[in-house]
């Protein structure tokens, strides 16, 4: 049982998997405990309790949760390890069972952890639960903002999906769209300005369905955000290409606050693949998209999803999803490798690839973006670009990302933390992942 004398000096240690949002989530899931005096683990202290955020997006996803699972299990056998997040929202009996779990909590419960460890403590709750939502009742709609481990904030927006794609299960962990309203969400940017963030990060499962079912749209929301004062950069995250309107790119074009970074889920360069995924889109609305982007944006950093070796994809329409990737003006790739998911139509498909053919088809998908990358990266070598500096990483070292995404080592400056500042690219990495640069006094 809880120690209701110790209750109040307790610890917990946050570990989270996957994407963005997960960690916006997660934020204030440690912000909340912090209000009931759990407050997080000092480096080398022993938790009293391992808050797990899970990721189920494919199966090494969960694999590496059931591994870190057993890990805190083992190093901290006294733990009560709490697990959440989309991996315990779709296999809560696996979860379960596995060594040191006290509590197992859907997706839409994570801010309810605190309330139940209150009721824990006062005895109207037993220690040791699995509380899910079914999917068809999740309707509610939890806002969050995180600071994240340098300087951006992520905001959430926007929750669920529902475009049930043949091979995802997010909307079965995620349950249907929904969105917060722009004034409650504004509000959150304004108290982000008071703390003296200067980026944000507008996050969630489908930020671009923003409003759905209501009149206010992502669009809206993106106009009423670049009217907050003290905010002086926002990143759009992953976006649906269906979903990004020639008005939002033209609006982020002009726009002093909205980056020149877009992040865009193509999947698959083949149209008879893209229609087996049932996405909305072709390969044809795809590049006019890009198109327009560099057209008013030529400097923009493009990133670009890709799932290699899902069912459907032949080697002739892999060599089509190759040819397309290469032919377009993007600045990286992120290659997933497909991943067969319990309960996904994707199942139902013909044509399976064998996993040695996945693994050759990743690298070549993986070589096209180190090349796309070094080849965007080194444009800029000797240009000047404003550049946010992060704080000082442990080791004492600096660096910062510029307002088109490139990422940049200065030498040490600590008096410039959190500060946008004029920066020299001098070199490039050979990979293009990182270069080297000066501040421009």
């Amino acid at each position: 049982m809880i120690d209701k004398t110790t209750f109040g000096t307790r610890t917990a240690l946050f570990h989270t998997f996957g994407c963005k949002l997960n960690f916006a989530e997660t934020s204030t899931v440690a912000r909340i405990f912090a209000s009931r005096g759990i407050q997080r683990v000092h480096e080398g202290d022993t938790p009293d309790y391992v808050v797990i955020n899970s990721c189920s997006v494919t199966e090494i996803a969960d694999k590496k949760c059931r591994q870190a699972i057993r890990s805190f299990a083992r190093r901290f056998p006294e733990a009560r390890i709490i697990v959440t997040g989309c991996y315990a929202q779709l296999k809560p009996d696996e979860v379960r069972s596995l060594p040191g779990v006290a509590v197992v909590a859907g997706t839409d419960r994570k801010l309810e952890l605190a309330d139940y460890l209150d009721k824990v403590l006062a005895g109207d709750e037993a220690e040791g639960t699995t509380f899910i939502t079914p999917l068809k009742e999740i309707r509610k709609f939890s806002p969050s903002c995180s600071r994240g481990d340098r300087t951006r904030y992520f905001l959430k927006v926007q929750d669920g999906c529902d475009y049930y794609c043949s091979y995802c299960t997010i909307p079965m962990a995620r349950g249907r769209s929904r969105s917060g309203s722009i004034d409650a969400i504004v509000a959150q940017a304004r108290e982000v300005a008071a703390e003296g963030g200067k980026e944000i990060v507008i996050t969630g499962v489908n930020i671009g369905d923003f409003g759905k079912g209501t009149d206010e749209t992502f669009m809206d929301l993106c106009r009423r955000l670049d009217e907050v004062e003290g905010i002086e950069r926002y990143r759009i995250s992953s976006i649906e290409p269906n979903l990004l309107t020639d008005e939002l790119i033209d609006f982020v074009a002009t726009s002093r606050r909205f980056m020149p970074h877009f992040h865009i889920p193509l999947q698959n360069g083949s149209d008879e693949v893209l229609r087996l995924m049932r996405r909305r889109y072709d390969t044809a609305l795809f590049r006019r998209k890009i198109e327009h982007i560099r057209r008013v944006m030529p400097d923009a950093f493009i990133g670009v999803d890709l799932i290699v070796g899902a069912r459907g994809e032949t080697e002739e329409r892999f060599e089509e999803s190759r040819a397309f990737v290469e032919s377009l003006p993007i600045s990286r790739l992120h290659v997933f490798t497909y991943s067969e998911r319990p309960g996904t139509r994707a199942l139902e498909i013909e044509h399976e690839v064998t996993q040695e053919e996945k693994h050759r088809r990743t690298r070549i998908m993986l070589a096209i973006s180190e090349k796309k990358l070094k080849e965007f990266t080194e444009r800029f070598a000797g240009t000047v670009r404003p550049m946010l500096v992060e704080h000082p990483r442990h080791d004492g070292s600096m660096a910062g990302f510029t307002d088109n995404y490139l990422r940049v080592n200065i030498a040490p400056r600590p008096e410039l933390s959190n500060k946008i500042c004029p920066v020299r690219i001098v070199s490039v990495h050979p990979e293009g992942e990182e270069s080297e640069g000066e501040i421009v006094e």
